[in-house]
């Protein structure tokens, strides 16, 4: 059986049912195709089950790509206020936690909900399960799913990236970018756990837990949140936005963790009349970080002697911790998917390919990657605002269905 539609969307998550809004509401027969059975799944992991779904502060340099200037257009077009305007339409209780970011008060399932709902309202139609084959493209786009063929003038990819592939992550969407001649920017995971090698393994992997505040550096990017100590490595908020910047490729450009950052550690034994000793320097390290982590940092950088030359080789060496990872924990553990789709090939107001009309690719499959923090539902939710209002605007439309 053939089904014919004026826009068919390959992927059900942010990205592809906010485009299918924005399309249908304009009067576009949309039809989404999810392999999935059932929508939304990344949504729903997100934000420990509460989808962390915007952030406030959502500006062009919280976002990475090889073009840092492609994401401008979209983010001033569907802002976060747009968003926010449409979980208050729908009634759903959020809060922000910190640093902008908001979440649903109750599950992420109020979003998925929100997206059915506007969906069903737009007269767009989804399909569940459904496993393409391949696509081709003798008039208009032709895409085989099993049984039944999809046939229609717009094809939009949003099929996410290579992240989590539990939860049903493919690379499809790259597959078709470089069918149509598209090129593609290497893809790394992103926002993911970082590993240790043998050496520091040994050194602080026994301390699998313990967290504390710093400031990590990677090249140009700095990030001064929580860090945590892992069984194979270092993850949390600081960490996982540095490992973003970080490719195993360039050892040259370790992190540099600042330890204890906007504190002097050492100023208590500097004092004329402090007594200065390992029991004293343990409990100047306690002030500053964790009881274990101090002890052990301790162990690892022992005080050769009391001049204030080595106290000041000891205060740099806690600022300035230079740590090269052995690797990442991989797309198994990455939040989303670095590089993907070259900006290059697409317009930055429509999402379309500059090479092949008809053909959109929005969402994670773009090499568009957002800080930690609801940065990247912000870009779903922007690319597929833009992709449906140029279907809307400008797409074509079928005759028949």
């Amino acid at each position: 059986m053939t089904y014919t539609f004026d826009v068919v969307i390959l992927g059900a998550g942010a990205a592809g049912l906010l485009c299918a809004i924005e399309a249908g509401k304009r009067g576009r027969r949309v039809a989404v195709l999810e392999r999935s059975e059932r929508i939304g799944k990344k949504i729903l992991i997100s934000g420990g089950g509460r989808c962390n779904f915007t952030n406030l502060d959502c500006r062009p340099e919280h976002f990475l790509g090889a073009n840092p200037h492609f994401c401008k257009s979209a983010l001033a077009r569907y802002t976060p206020a747009n968003f926010i305007a449409l979980v208050e339409k729908h009634g759903i209780p959020y809060h922000e936690k910190k640093l902008g970011q908001l979440f649903c008060d109750r599950s992420a399932q109020d979003i998925v909900t929100l997206l059915e709902r506007e969906c069903a309202a737009a007269g767009v139609r989804i399909f569940t399960g459904v496993n393409v084959q391949g696509v081709t493209r003798p008039a208009g786009f032709r895409i085989r799913a099993g049984n039944h063929d999809f046939s229609s003038p717009s094809l939009v990819v949003a099929t996410g990236g290579l992240s989590i592939p539990k939860i049903g992550a493919t690379p499809l969407g790259y597959e078709l970018a470089r069918q149509f001649g598209l090129s593609i920017r290497e893809c790394r995971p992103g926002l993911v756990p970082l590993t240790f090698d043998d050496k520091d393994r040994r050194a602080y992997c026994d301390l699998a837990g313990v967290s504390t505040e710093v400031l990590v550096s990677c090249g140009p990017a700095r990030f001064r949140e929580s860090m945590l100590i892992t069984h194979r490595g270092l993850s949390g908020p600081a960490i996982l936005q540095a490992s973003s910047y970080w490719k195993p490729a360039d050892p040259r450009a370790p992190l540099i963790i600042d330890l204890a950052p906007g504190r002097e550690w050492t100023a208590p034994l500097r004092d004329a009349h402090a007594r200065r000793s390992p029991e004293t320097a343990r409990a100047a390290l306690r002030a500053a970080l964790p009881q274990r982590l101090a002890d052990r940092w301790l162990e690892l950088h022992p005080v050769k002697d009391w001049t204030n030359r080595s106290l000041t080789a000891l205060e740099k060496d806690l600022h300035d911790w230079k740590l090269t990872p052995s690797g990442t924990e991989g797309y198994a553990k990455a939040e989303v998917t670095a590089g993907g789709v070259d900006t290059d090939e697409l317009s930055g107001k429509t999402m379309e390919s500059r090479k092949v009309r008809g053909l959109f690719f929005i969402g994670e499959v773009v090499d568009v990657t957002g800080h930690l923090g609801g940065f990247n539902f912000q870009w779903a939710w922007a690319s597929g605002y833009c992709a449906g209002e140029a279907l809307g605007e400008g797409g074509a439309r079928v005759t028949s269905g």
